[in-house]
């Protein structure tokens, strides 16, 4: 960025090893600019995953992954609809489990925290019938991590806890 020292601005890269556009910059600094309108939203609660058969999707994420079911609740104007909700024991944040309102199921991607990436790759090994990585991911910079697929096709990588500091 020419005409800038290094302390007039983040350097930020994308992808890595190129300069990030001043457009893009500018619109980062945007976001995070503290003249904007606070929001209201306080806490990133609800994940969500297309499946095309909800009640196996519960059977694979309470069975297999051990999460616990949180909601499973009928709505609409004869009960036609269902909102189903899982989540791993003791996580403030839930997953819904819903129909394809358009698309094919599948395609969506979260991570999910362990400290034991090892232990809980292991276990799953264990259980079988997962689309699971055969080892996980060891990269520079990165957390410990391995992914896996739902039966949709769904992504969920069990990511590193973060060391506090």
């Amino acid at each position: 960025m020419s005409g800038r020292s290094k302390n007039d601005s983040p350097n930020f890269t994308d992808p890595p090893g190129r300069a990030m556009s001043s457009a893009k910059c500018e619109s980062l600094k945007a976001m995070s600019d503290s003249t904007h309108t606070t929001t209201t939203v306080s806490n990133l609660g609800v994940a969500m995953f297309t499946v095309a058969d909800q009640d196996a999707a519960l059977a694979f994420y309470t069975q297999k992954l051990g999460f616990e079911l949180r909601s499973d609740v009928r709505f609409g104007e004869n009960g036609e609809m269902r909102w189903l909700e899982v989540a791993p024991p003791g996580s403030h944040a839930r997953l819904a489990l819903n129909p394809p309102m358009r698309d094919q199921p599948g395609g969506s991607a979260i991570g999910v925290e362990t400290a034991d990436v090892l232990g809980e790759h292991a276990r799953l090994t264990a259980i079988g019938g997962i689309d699971l990585d055969a080892e996980p991911m060891r990269s520079p910079g990165a957390p410990l991590m391995f992914g896996l697929r739902d039966p949709d096709g769904n992504n969920i990588w069990v990511v590193e806890t973060p060391p506090t500091e």
